[in-house]
């Protein structure tokens, strides 16, 4: 099985607030699947997580920052991606602070815009009293631990 490195983002507003993206996946390998995740992606060839983080948060977000500090997490689980291929997926995990809640879909790729349908900013008790789909399932401690 191939390994997917892949770097994610806790994106916290002055309100501690987090950044989810809604993806829901139509007519590719996933159809019919639907749940809420960071912001991220995978590490391209010859790129550190840190540089792939920046990059990511920048592609997905608009939100520019110089450098992410050392990861807080990393979890490792075989997914399949919407191309059908099963994956072992190995993402760590950055936190940004940011003041901006703005942002924009400029840098989003053709995939991107087809199954990231909608961002909201999460609230702890939000995210305990929901019943839809979170990923990933520690992020309530990854939170209270940023």
């Amino acid at each position: 099985m191939r390994q997917r490195d892949s770097a994610r983002l806790l994106v916290i507003n002055p309100s501690k607030q987090v950044l989810l993206f809604h993806f829901q996946h139509k007519n590719d390998a996933l159809a019919g699947q639907s749940h809420w995740a960071t912001p991220g992606g995978g590490v391209e060839p010859g790129e550190s997580f840190e540089v792939a983080a920046v990059r990511e948060l920048f592609e997905e977000t608009g939100l520019l920052v110089d450098s992410v500090g050392s990861s807080i997490a990393e979890r490792s689980f075989p997914m399949m991606l919407p191309s059908g291929e099963t994956v072992l997926s190995v993402e760590r995990y950055f936190v940004v602070h940011t003041d901006s809640e703005h942002l924009s879909r400029e840098g989003w790729t053709a995939h991107e815009v087809r199954v990231m349908a909608d961002h909201k900013w999460w609230s702890v008790a939000e995210l305990r009293a929901t019943s839809e789909t979170v990923w990933p399932e520690r992020l309530i401690e990854m939170l209270e631990s940023a």
